[in-house]
């Protein structure tokens, strides 16, 4: 079993949306290369913005 990482240590990206930074999450372990929202609050005002 992997040894825990302690939070700081994880890798982090800036939304596409609001700018502002997010951590790695277990749940987005296999599709982390195509994460690019902090939420689904975020990921619905970025479709929002775009049809619109």
């Amino acid at each position: 079993m992997p040894r825990m990482r302690r939070k700081g240590d994880l890798p982090e990206k800036v939304c596409a949306q609001c700018g502002r930074p997010f951590a790695w999450r277990k749940k987005w372990e296999r599709v982390w290369d195509e994460v690019r929202y902090c939420s689904d609050r975020c990921r619905a005002e970025a479709r929002k913005a775009s049809k619109g």
